[in-house]
């Protein structure tokens, strides 16, 4: 394929530790080694994205760089077995948009061990709808009904639930008859998290125990904890009796104090999530129920926007006032 110019979101460091991004263009042979080459048609944005276009040398080591660690579109060239051009498919996690450009460029070339053939009951759109956010909150959905959790069990917490992961866990969760709680500083957006299925909606201060103590009231069958630090240890020890905890996020701290107790005690499990490096195996087995048995109304979840459109966005995100999701139409 000739050396084709594209549109891309470029991150640059201009001096040590001092960061620009612009809109610019690439040209094919810029991009990393991998045997498919896909012309991405939609990405989505992420937290982890916001941090490497804003210059996180913890998620992204070397400048210039395409963020972007959702991308779904069209193979164009393949020298593997599994994908031929023309194929739909989609990438999430791996080392897309950290190290390796990413899908904020309308051409990604990645590994075929990255890439998951678009489930037949999802359009493109749709996988970047979810993209990391929505696989992210299958992967929690899938450890609280692995430990048995059922929806007579109790009630299931999510924390920072106006954000992507909070906002598709509340709606899978309520779609598969589970009672969810919408744990949120943002109340002003109620009827967003009403919609998506949270039958009832606190405000985070009524999950953030300061006075030490090893175990609190029980509360919760099950948690998805988008937020960490004082959240998260205050939800680990209002969980019932074995029940699951789900940790996703450290937006409020990535510290966590408490006891042994609630684990030796009443028997709680703290399941760490990590969408990143999911083996194929469980990754197209979570992708299969997203299209299928959890699949959502995904047209109330997320916004569309263009490439140009992108930087208000990643900054939206970084000041915390992102709703639901936002998918990115690489050719608007």
């Amino acid at each position: 394929m000739e050396d084709l110019l594209f549109r891309a979101l470029i991150v640059e460091e201009y001096e040590p530790n001092k960061f620009r991004r612009f809109l610019g263009t690439k040209r094919l042979s810029e991009l990393p080694e991998g045997n498919v080459l896909i012309k991405v048609l939609y990405s989505s944005l992420n937290y982890k994205d916001a941090l490497s276009a804003r210059g996180h040398k913890g998620i992204t080591r070397k400048y210039p760089h395409t963020p972007g660690i959702d991308a779904s579109g069209i193979v164009v060239e393949s020298n593997s077995e599994k994908f031929n051009p023309g194929d739909e498919v989609l990438v999430t996690g791996y080392d897309l948009g950290m190290n390796t450009s990413g899908g904020f460029g309308q051409y990604i070339r990645v590994p075929d061990s990255w890439v998951v053939p678009l489930p037949k009951n999802l359009t493109l759109l749709e996988s970047m709808v979810y993209g990391t956010a929505g696989f992210t909150a299958g992967l929690c959905v899938f450890e609280i009904q692995r430990k048995g959790i059922e929806p007579n069990d109790g009630k299931i917490l999510v924390t920072g639930a106006t954000g992507g992961v909070g906002s598709l866990a509340i709606a899978i969760l309520s779609k598969i008859g589970y009672y969810v709680v919408a744990s949120t500083g943002k109340l002003d957006r109620k009827d967003f998290l009403t919609e998506l299925g949270a039958k009832e909606i606190i405000h985070r201060s009524e999950v953030y125990d300061t006075t030490g103590k090893p175990l609190l009231p029980r509360r919760w069958s099950a948690v998805v904890d988008n937020v960490g630090g004082v959240t998260l240890s205050t939800a680990i020890r209002s969980t019932e009796y074995d029940g699951v905890v789900a940790c996703v996020g450290l937006v409020e701290s990535e510290k966590l104090e408490l006891t042994v107790y609630p684990f030796i005690l009443r028997g709680v499990t703290l399941a760490g999530i990590d969408s990143a490096e999911t083996k194929m195996e469980k990754r197209l087995r979570i992708w299969e129920y997203l299209s299928t048995d959890w699949k959502i109304n995904l047209n109330k979840i997320y916004r569309e926007v263009s490439l140009d459109q992108l930087d208000s966005e990643i900054e939206k995100i970084l000041n915390g006032n992102q709703i639901g999701r936002v998918v990115i139409n690489l050719w608007k």
